[in-house]
């Protein structure tokens, strides 16, 4: 499981944190993914691979189609961390 320093400076990045709100919605693929936001492929690559090492995404191969999924354990840790102290 990531460490809490990885999610919450993937969580800082206010792309980063559209993306998760659109896999909350379901599965996508990268090109669903990239097609709202006004930057470059590589640019929302690199932001995927920041969310896929901080342990918030997942990658699945369908042929030849990459399609990501929220990953909710990294989210229960977030959750664990700020009930132990509240």
């Amino acid at each position: 499981m990531a460490s809490l320093d990885l999610i919450f400076a993937a969580l800082a990045d206010p792309t980063r944190r559209a993306v998760l709100e659109r896999l909350s919605d379901g599965d996508a693929t990268i090109g669903e993914l990239s097609r709202p936001f006004p930057i470059s492929p590589p640019a929302v690559s690199h932001h995927l691979k920041i969310l896929g090492v901080a342990g918030l995404v997942e990658r699945t191969r369908a042929g030849q189609h990459i399609r990501l999924r929220l990953q909710p354990e990294a989210f229960a840790q977030v959750l664990a961390w700020l009930a132990a102290r509240g």
